[in-house]
């Protein structure tokens, strides 16, 4: 008996994962929130995604990966399914996070020349004199301004 080959059109979800490099809970996860329209399915119920599918997910994979919000990504697809509206709109979310990018690289940058001090000053003896340790200590002893961590 021939083994049966799977439409190519139709993708399982695993099918999907591996050809765009997306987990297969954060498929599941972007389906939830309304990312990412629902699949039709198979006889035997299992989702059967189609190229539709595999180009909205290569969509919200870059978006993510420039670090822009989930509800961000939502506005931008929003935006990409009415093809004859106006760009300013897209614009204006890629101008906002570019610049919280550029604030992030701010902190960064004094994260590093702080890092960069605190070595620097290291006098590679005990525990008891280690810089390191010191200026994580005592805030004071640190040249950067504190907040909390940017962990996005």
């Amino acid at each position: 008996m021939a083994k049966k080959r799977a439409d190519p059109l139709r993708r399982s979800i695993g099918d999907l994962s591996r050809m765009t490099g997306t987990k297969i809970p954060t498929i599941r996860y972007y389906e939830s929130i309304g990312l990412m329209p629902e699949p039709a399915r198979s006889t035997g119920n299992q989702r059967a995604y189609d190229d539709s599918h595999a180009t909205r997910l290569a969509f919200v994979r870059h978006a993510r990966e420039l670090g822009f919000s989930l509800d961000a990504v939502r506005e931008l697809l929003a935006l990409s399914d009415d093809p004859a509206r106006s760009c300013a709109e897209a614009d204006r979310i890629a101008s906002e996070q570019l610049i919280a990018v550029r604030r992030r690289i701010g902190r960064l940058q004094a994260l590093e020349t702080e890092l960069e001090r605190m070595i620097a000053g290291c006098r590679h003896g005990s525990i008891a004199e280690c810089r390191v340790i010191e200026v994580l200590g005592d805030h004071s002893l640190c040249g950067h301004v504190h907040g909390a961590p940017d962990d996005r």
